[in-house]
Order: structure tokens, then sequence, then C-alpha cells
């Protein structure tokens, strides 16, 4: 229904779709306050690369942030916090996430590998089953924003987290190539089809600043990606540079260590959001 709230509890109308699934409830011991999906319409634009600039910058505000890679054959979240290798504790309650240098609970795929380079080959309703599981069956603590490192496109998992997940907003990650803005409208079509709110576009590869006066060019232009954000009556809410700094840090898992401003929006948006 186009008007739906999510409160199924109020709704009077019984055929409805969204009841026909029961959302998941984490791990007894586990709570979040909030839940956000980072979602990309194809690869290579940067999600991962959001989703870490925003748990950093968000656990650097004294919040508490966790991360689900659910990426499961690409993951790439423990590379960029330096976790590469590392296998997830666990006890009699249960399985734990992997913790950062600065905090930040990270659980993925990888981390249940003895061999970080062992290739996952899953067919899609297994990958689904096991995201599911990355929710329910590990101890997260509480946390104040779960973040979900979505895989590229509209398909199995991103259908099962939409669906499955309690999802309080997605934030759509592109770059400015006008054939990336087509994409771009398929993830926000795919998010308006699931009734899930959108918070807005986090930009990346927009620009490189001149290092002797600080210009910003815009290598792959405008295109019109403006444009197509507006027109779905969206924000880019961030604008993130092509810069050598950044790249070093995520090959050396040192991206906490990157601190930049060009995120403030968003993550005044993640923090002030109420559905």
């Amino acid at each position: 229904m186009a008007d739906c709230n999510h409160d199924c509890s109020s709704c009077s109308v019984n055929n409805c779709e969204e009841r026909k699934i029961e959302k998941l409830r984490p791990h007894e011991f586990s709570s979040f306050r909030k839940t956000f999906a980072v979602i990309s319409g194809k690869g290579g634009v940067g999600k991962s690369l959001v989703t870490s600039l925003l748990a950093s910058a968000l656990n650097r505000r004294g919040h508490k942030v966790a991360i689900i890679d659910a990426d499961v054959t690409g993951p790439s979240i423990p590379q960029a916090f330096g976790l590469k290798g590392k296998l997830a504790p666990q006890d009699e309650s249960g399985l734990y996430p992997l913790i950062s240098k600065h905090g930040v609970k990270i659980m993925s795929a990888n981390a249940l590998l003895e061999n970080a380079e062992d290739p996952i080959c899953w067919r899609g309703p297994l990958i689904a089953g096991f995201v599911q599981q990355l929710y329910t069956d590990v101890i997260y603590g509480d946390v104040d924003y779960l973040l979900i490192d979505m895989p590229p496109g509209t398909g199995d998992v991103p259908l099962t987290v939409f669906q499955s997940y309690p999802i309080d907003g997605i934030i759509i990650v592109s770059s400015p190539q006008e054939l990336v803005s087509m994409v771009v409208a398929k993830s926000i079509n795919m998010a308006k089809m699931m009734y899930v709110d959108i918070l807005g576009v986090a930009m990346n590869m927009a620009y490189v600043k001149c290092p002797k006066c600080d210009e910003k060019i815009r290598v792959f232009g405008n295109g019109k990606y403006e444009e197509e954000v507006k027109r779905h009556g969206l924000e880019v809410l961030a604008e993130i540079p092509i810069d050598p700094e950044l790249s070093s840090k995520v090959d050396k898992g040192e991206i906490e260590e990157y601190e930049t401003d060009v995120l403030d929006e968003l993550v005044h948006r993640v923090e002030e959001y109420k559905k």
C-alpha cells in the first residue's frame, strides 16, 4: 500500500504483503536502536567505503556502532578496518563480532573463514539464509546504529534484508557517471516498492581537490545525477572526493584514522532520523 507506515499493530488491512513476512529479531543479548542499509545499484561505486566512513564518524561522535557485511561473496569491510584474517570469537553464549581498533563491531563472512581468500560458492537461498543469521545469531550487545553493507543490485540479499530486517532507512551510494544514474533509479524504485524510507544519496568519486588552490575538479563531470536524485525527491547528502590518502588508509586497514567533514550532513541526518 502506498500509504503504509509499517506499523502493522494499528493496521486494518489483512492481506497486506508486509504482514506475510515476520521481521527478524536479534539475538537475546543484542539490541539495535536504529538500523540503516547502505545500497548501490552496481558494484565498484564505493558502498563499502561509505559504510566504513559513516560507521567511523558515528563512532567518533560517541555512538555504539555495528556493521553487518551482507556482501557475502565479496566482503571488504574487515579489510578497511584492519581485521583481515581474524576469526570471530565465540563461547557458550554464542558468536561475537569482530571489534575494530576504535570499537566498531563488525560481522562478515570472512570472519568465519580460516583462510580469508577462500571463496564462498553458495547459491542465492543459502546466502539469503546466512544473511539472516548474521542478524539473529550474533551477539552484538547494545548498539545505537547498525549499518548493513549490502551487495550491489536488487537481487536475493537486498530483497531478504528489505523484507526480513527491521530497517529504518537506506542510504544509496553512487558515482557521478551518467550510466550510474539509471542504476541509481533502479535502487530507488526497489526501495519504494518495498516501502523502505530513503535518507538520501552519497556520491563517491565526486571530485578531486586541487592540491594548490583547493578547487574541486569534477573528473567525471556533473552528469545528470543531481537531476536524477531531485527527480525522485531526494538529496545528495555527501560528496566524497577521490583522495589518495583515503585509498591508502583503506589499503592499510586504517579507515578509522581518516577524518573528514564531507559526511557531516549524512551523519546529522542519521542521528536526527525519525521514522
